[in-house]
């Protein structure tokens, strides 16, 4: 049975989708021609609000191991301050279709009631609105969750993986080569047997380290499984641009020209051929 933090980002959903359900449902049930939508709203809303609890019930389960990255705690606790708010709203909206449900056969008291609950259905779309805007800076910008939140040591392995890949990107395209070359090399000690790793480390000695020799080598020493169509052709690639920087464009253009046989609908090889021209 999977914890209940770990059940946090498919819960959070069933509340977006509830809860905005019902509330386009309960403001649309206020015109006469879909009057029939109330009922189903009234069940959406009250569903919504259950979901709502155990939503931040699971998100304060999870919460714990996102909080303990360095510079992370912040962003966790207004996004925990903020779905607290949203489950806050959702529950009086639930209570208040309860309320109109109990007293139906009192038609003023029962319409103000729901008025009132498509006023709180509005403000909870709103609140849950924020609560997921926070709780996706806090993932995609902070890496709250990604790569940790099943605590395998593969996914957290992945995580670094991308991190040193990224940061490596931008580093380059900074103009900070060293600090590039050094990612990559990093990245090459967590994922030594990965054929994209060594395609990436052939292309740090080429635009890095500006070895065209070395990063020659280090594409011919590249094994993958003769089928790979994006193995074949990224290492026909980086192997044209190492000859390139040798300033052996014909033997560039041979390998490109080797490629767009093989590979005759990749646009990219055709693109490499003119440039050459």
């Amino acid at each position: 049975m999977p914890s209940l933090g770990s059940l946090h980002p498919i819960v959070v959903h069933f509340v977006i989708a509830l809860g905005v359900l019902g509330i386009v449902f309960r403001l649309a049930s206020h015109l006469k021609p879909f009057a029939w939508a109330s009922p189903a709203a009234r069940v959406l809303l009250i569903t919504a609000a259950v979901a709502a609890v155990l939503a931040a019930q699971s998100g304060t389960a999870a919460h714990g191991l996102a909080e303990r990255i360095p510079g992370v705690r912040s962003a966790v606790q207004e996004h925990e301050e903020a779905g607290e708010w949203a489950r806050n709203i959702f529950v009086v909206v639930g209570l208040l279709e309860l309320a109109a449900f109990a007293v139906r056969s009192r038609a003023k008291l029962e319409r103000g009631l729901l008025i009132a609950s498509s006023i709180g259905g509005i403000t909870a779309g709103l609140a849950v609105y924020r609560a997921g805007d926070l709780g996706g800076e806090l993932v995609y910008s902070y890496a709250g969750g990604v790569g940790t939140r099943t605590g395998d040591t593969t996914d957290v392995r992945r995580l670094l993986i991308a991190g040193l890949y990224h940061q490596a990107r931008l580093a380059r395209e900074a103009g900070r080569s060293d600090e590039s070359a050094r990612l990559i090399e990093e990245l090459a000690r967590q994922a030594p047997d990965d054929p994209s790793v060594k395609l990436l480390s052939a292309e740090s000695l080429l635009k890095d380290r500006k070895d065209p020799a070395g990063a020659l080598a280090a594409v011919a020493a590249i094994q993958g499984a003769p089928d790979d169509r994006f193995l074949t052709i990224r290492k026909g690639m980086l192997a044209s641009d190492a000859w390139v920087a040798a300033g052996q464009k014909d033997s560039a253009r041979a390998i490109l020209t080797s490629l767009a046989r093989q590979f005759p609908q990749a646009r990219m090889i055709g693109d490499a051929l003119k440039r050459l021209e």
